[in-house]
């Protein structure tokens, strides 16, 4: 029987580059890279071949959609990066806000 166990897991490595790169509309060189760039480092096989997570999905549809918009491949990283910590401290801030509410 198979293991399901990693259906949930975001960081699973489920997803070949062609895979990945028809489910996003890009090209695999475009995948190929972000892995140059060392924006998203997909695993590999056994066979050394590039396997993706949906966490790293994610990751190449925020990027394509900051070059979109005009940015540079740094900006884009550097924008995506200041999301992730803007979302990170309205976490903290929410869980401190919660903390004080139950005093």
């Amino acid at each position: 029987m198979a293991d399901l166990g990693n259906l949930d897991d975001q960081d699973y490595p489920a997803f070949a580059t062609g895979q990945a790169a028809k489910m996003l509309g890009v090209q695999e060189a475009f995948l190929r890279s972000l892995d140059t760039a060392d924006l998203v480092r997909p695993q590999r096989s056994d066979g050394g071949h590039r396997r993706y997570s949906r966490r790293q999905l994610n990751l190449v549809v925020r990027l394509r959609e900051q070059l979109d918009e005009g940015h540079n491949l740094a900006a884009a990283a550097r924008i995506i990066g200041l999301q992730d910590q803007l979302a990170d401290a309205e976490t903290t801030i929410h869980d401190l806000r919660a903390q004080l509410d139950q005093r």
